[in-house]
């Protein structure tokens, strides 16, 4: 694990205390190295949306290490400080909730853009010009507000400005929920040029067909723990445990698979 950017060691997060307290994730370890994909899969209620914002330095765990380059992530109380702060980026579930709706797509990202470092609003509306474009965001669509997007161009916007930052890291949280079969297969597809150019993606999904799709390496996850992990091909091809069996034969995103072949 040497080439590790993020590495996780005997995470556990709890939630309440006493009779109520809920054991959201449960001493789990993971790694996640320079250029490749990594998916967390499981059913809603698994603990994955939990460990994706303990990556991201939202929630802090009770106990357990995060480190990002060699070094924990916490650093005089506060998490990814400095220049790891940009270096890092997540991509939320929910495209709408995450934008502001009162501004444009375009002002979304030239903001994020200029809190990264861009110096004038001229370059800064030109570089987000230009991420908007990789992303499949025309310029006329550039000027519009979230609700006048489809779920799939939100999603977009989101990670345009996700990547504004230059980040080394894109952590996904169920990215593709929310948008239809052609919108998720152009977002996966962007997905994989970016992992092209050297950036690492942990993909958090309950969908076995995007994990199958985009990951070098996946983690099954139940009732807060992994329950298998390994190289995707082999976890899907030689499943070890029953409960990753039962989520492979029900795989929701068959047929986003058969057309991303």
């Amino acid at each position: 694990m040497s080439d590790a950017l993020i590495e996780v060691r005997d995470v556990s997060v709890t939630f309440g205390s006493g009779s109520r307290a809920v054991r959201a994730v449960r001493q789990v370890s993971l790694h996640i190295e320079k250029g490749e994909a990594v998916g967390i899969v499981g059913e809603s209620g698994s603990g994955k949306s939990t460990l994706a914002r303990v990556l991201a330095g939202l929630q802090r765990p009770n106990s357990g290490e995060v480190r990002f380059a060699g070094e924990s992530i916490y650093q005089r109380g506060k998490a990814y400080r400095g220049e790891n702060r940009r270096l890092v980026q997540m991509v939320f579930q929910d495209p709408y909730g995450s934008l502001n709706p009162r501004i444009t797509a375009l002002s979304a990202v030239s903001e994020a853009v200029r809190v990264h470092g861009v110096g004038s609003r001229k370059d800064a509306i030109a570089k987000s010009l230009e991420l908007l474009g990789r992303m499949g965001i025309s310029e006329r669509d550039a000027g519009k507000k979230p609700r006048q997007l489809s779920g799939g161009q939100r999603q977009r916007v989101s990670v345009a400005r996700a990547l504004s930052a230059q980040p080394s890291v894109l952590l996904a949280d169920e990215p593709t929920s929310a948008i239809d079969q052609s919108a998720q297969a152009q977002l996966l597809n962007l997905f994989r040029g970016l992992l092209d150019g050297g950036l690492s993606i942990a993909l958090v999904s309950h969908d076995l067909g995007v994990i199958r799709y985009l990951t070098q390496r996946v983690y099954v996850m139940k009732d807060g723990e992994f329950v298998e992990s390994g190289l995707t091909v082999e976890v899907f091809d030689n499943p070890q445990q029953e409960y990753t069996k039962q989520l492979i034969a029900s795989i929701p995103g068959r047929e986003l698979h058969k057309a991303l072949s």
